[in-house]
């Protein structure tokens, strides 16, 4: 085993962790800002809403077919490659922006090349890499990473948005690719490490690896009956259907949220500044809640907190639509924000605990497709249907409405029966798996 680099008794996966919330709090919180670009890039340029919600959406479908590439990459060849060449690409295109002209330059930059990028550098690596650092204190460390990309949106959206009106928005692309290139590069490429074994580690720091050791990966303590050789086996089974469902309607009902709400309450009568300062303050207050839920989740399970999570943010879109005015835009951020990125590091912990690590990266990358597919699905919908009807209300309620089914969907996982957290030290017998189509 590789010497421990261990010092002053700091379990270096604690280092892992700073280097990822850093990571997704630059690369999140620069592309999470666009809402904030839509009216000026708009005016400027002359672009109707459906024209730019339709190259967002391109950028989140492109992103969502190059998820499971990436994760089957990140299994392949670890995180430190891919993120740190993600992470060059990323903030090269986010320096480019600044020279947008047309649209079909916008497609080519953000839509296709900075839409793959962000995959390397997003959850599905970032959470990859934590579940392979973290065991015992898995779902806390996934949402501490997670809680990067809501303090990245807390901070760099209003910061964006106050640059835009000092400097315009080409100056503000550019300082936010000058930012990623010169700060988050470095220090992944620095201390990224793709494996406790590769300092004399193991997991959560402890002496010996926990619980025995059946499964057929290295990295797993425990193994569960639905831990497979094959990734493709396990969607012979029912639980990656339920998460990767419900994760469609997370996608969903953030991504319409994260280009059309500082629009939809500037329609309502809120300034641009304070349209993105509640935006701001929902991606803060996501901070508390994924943090919360991870140490929760640790300790009581995860579907029930998934499931709940659905529910609230129903009710934050109950709330936006019909609560007039500027008590919509502001409650909603406060309901919302407890409950936004949480569902994203309980999916992935609850990925890895019932299928383990071997191909975490590819699961996630997956459920990520889905993710990113009902996302452009919802951009898109939101910019044709206030092109069409000339306001945000109808797809802001289509989209509110599916949260139900990812509640019921959450709830419905049989996460005792299949999580590796809940085996015996026997091995316990195999599913019987979903009969195959036809």
């Amino acid at each position: 085993m590789t010497p421990s680099i261990r010092r002053n008794g700091i379990f270096y996966g604690w280092i892992i962790l700073g280097a990822c919330f850093f990571t997704l709090f630059m690369a999140a919180g620069a592309r999470n800002g666009l809402g904030v670009f839509v009216v000026p890039m708009s005016n400027d340029l002359e672009w109707s809403r459906t024209s730019f919600s339709l190259a967002v959406s391109i950028g989140l479908l492109v992103n969502a077919l190059s998820q499971p590439f990436l994760g089957r990459i990140f299994d392949r060849f670890g995180g430190r490659a891919v993120i740190s060449a993600s992470l060059l690409i990323l903030g090269t295109c986010t320096l480019l922006l600044n020279y947008t002209h047309s649209l079909w330059y916008f497609i080519l930059i953000y839509s296709i090349v900075m839409s793959i990028a962000t995959g390397g550098a997003s959850m599905v690596t970032i959470h990859g890499l934590l579940a392979r650092w973290f065991w015992r204190k898995r779902g806390l460390a996934i949402s501490l990473g997670t809680a990067g990309g809501s303090a990245g949106s807390f901070l760099l959206v209003p910061f964006a948005n106050y640059l835009i009106l000092a400097a315009g928005w080409r100056v503000t692309w550019t300082a936010l690719g000058a930012m990623i290139l010169l700060l988050a590069l470095p220090l992944v490429f620095i201390l990224i490490k793709d494996d406790p074994s590769d300092v004399g580690e193991t997991p959560d720091g402890d002496p010996e690896p926990v619980g025995d050791r059946k499964s057929s990966d290295p990295k797993s303590p425990l193994s569960g009956p639905l831990e497979t050789e094959s990734w493709r086996d396990s969607y012979r089974t029912s639980p990656i259907w339920q998460m990767s469902g419900a994760y469609f309607v997370c996608g969903m009902t953030t991504a319409i949220i994260s280009f059309h709400y500082v629009p939809f309450a500037i329609d309502r009568g809120v300034s641009p500044s304070s349209a993105a300062l509640a935006f701001g303050l929902m991606t803060g207050l996501n901070i508390l809640g994924v943090i919360a839920t991870g140490v929760v989740s640790d300790r009581l399970g995860r579907k029930y907190l998934l499931g709940g999570i659905y529910a609230v943010r129903g009710l934050a879109y109950v709330m936006l639509i019909l609560a007039p005015g500027s008590i919509g835009i502001w409650g909603f951020a406060i309901i919302a924000g407890f409950s936004w990125v949480a569902s994203a590091s309980l999916t992935s912990s609850l990925t890895a605990d019932i299928y383990g690590l071997r191909n975490l990266g590819t699961l996630n990358g997956m459920s990520t497709l889905a993710h990113q597919m009902g996302g452009a699905l919802s951009v898109f919908m939101g910019g044709l249907l206030y092109d069409l009807l000339g306001a945000y209300d109808v797809p802001f309620a289509i989209a509110g409405a599916t949260l139900a089914g990812a509640s019921v969907a959450a709830f419905s996982i049989k996460e005792k029966k299949y999580s590796a957290r809940y085996q015996a030290t026997e091995a316990p017998p195999a599913p019987t798996p979903l009969p195959h189509a036809g």
